[in-house]
């Protein structure tokens, strides 16, 4: 995404940060992270750096990029066993830009992608960073959400049911049909919906790309990033949708399995033997997990074929227009939920 700060925005935000403590006399931005939804900067200032969060330029689709939401989420969780960033300051829209920002503490080691850097880059070190990924999503599917003031972020209750009806709207006709390369998985999801395993709190886009590691070894998790979409609900569409971003050997990457493409080196688990520690350390019951992770895959679907037909009307990321972007995500849902891949008739 093309933004970036013009000379007023940026002594806007120098005057918010000096106002508050944070940083003092004149700042530096620089754009970081593999996301295409929310901006996030890393902004320096003499020797201190912090990380500054806002959402993409207006317009912005209804319910979306709430910072607001995303502070107050990881201050709650601060006094728990999630790792979070420290939020240091949050400003409402109109008073620093046009849209709501909040600032955290920078935590300086390594967010993981293509490849894992030294010296984490051991099998033994890569097998102890992928089993703390697990064990933090249990952790925070373990976090009592009453007691940490989290009981309105959502409603559990019918959370499945909901969250499927809600997504379809997104790229649905005026009949309320999924468009014709949707429609196989979407009427597996509608027919196969399962009840709520459990409600609780739920992160919904946790991968290794969005984490932050401890810089030394053994590659702990020092930072659970981006928690936009965090809601309640079930917490089995977080280990699904953890999976669908595993790549898998042999097999070509879904567009979101690319930003983790450092999960094929050696050491780090198979997407198997992931779900079994999940399953051996939550005690949670699993034999419906194939829904979730299809749900997952169908969702991304869904959410680029939203994006990419904001792209076409002018108002996008360029990045979403390509739509073999969408189709990768359905054949990937197909094979999940084992549906047979549709026969493309010549033109």
């Amino acid at each position: 995404m093309s933004w970036d700060w013009s000379e007023t925005d940026l002594a806007r935000l120098q005057e918010f940060l000096s106002e508050r403590g944070i940083l003092n006399g004149p700042i530096t931005t620089r754009r970081i992270g593999d996301g295409h939804s929310n901006l996030t900067f890393l902004v320096s200032g003499g020797d201190s750096r912090v990380v500054v969060r806002r959402p993409p330029p207006p317009p912005i689709p209804p319910g979306a990029n709430d910072m607001l939401r995303e502070a107050r989420v990881m201050s709650a969780l601060s006094a728990t066993a999630v790792p979070v960033p420290e939020v240091l300051a949050v400003a409402e829209e109109g008073e620093v830009l046009d849209v709501p920002l909040y600032v955290m503490g920078f935590a300086p080691g390594p967010v993981v992608t293509t490849s894992t850097p030294a010296p984490l880059d051991t099998p033994e070190h890569r097998r102890e960073t992928a089993h703390d990924l697990v064990d933090t999503l249990i952790a925070l599917h373990d976090v009592d959400w009453r007691a940490v003031g989290l009981g309105d972020l959502g409603r559990p209750e019918g959370f499945n049911a909901r969250h499927v009806a809600r997504m379809r709207r997104l790229v649905a006709d005026e009949n309320g049909n999924a468009p014709t390369e949707f429609a196989d998985v979407d009427a597996w999801l509608l027919a196969n919906t399962p009840p709520e395993s459990d409600a609780t709190l739920i992160h919904c886009d946790f991968r290794i790309g969005n984490v932050v590691l401890e810089p030394g070894a053994p590659g702990r998790i020092a930072a659970v990033l981006d928690w936009e979409l965090c809601t309640l609900g079930d917490p089995l569409l977080d280990i699904g949708y953890f999976l669908a971003t595993v790549p898998e050997a042999g097999h070509t990457p879904n567009p979101t399995a690319e930003l983790g493409t450092a999960m094929l080196e050696d050491g780090y688990p198979t997407r198997a033997e992931l779900r079994d520690r999940y399953a051996q350390r939550s005690g949670r019951d699993l034999k419906h997990l194939s829904w979730y992770t299809t749900l997952a895959l169908w969702k991304l679907a869904v959410l680029y074929e939203y994006s990419r037909r904001r792209v076409d009307d002018g108002i996008g990321d360029p990045y979403y227009a390509d739509p073999a972007l969408v189709t990768a995500f359905l054949a990937d849902a197909r094979r999940e939920a084992g549906l047979p891949t549709p026969v493309v008739a010549d033109a």
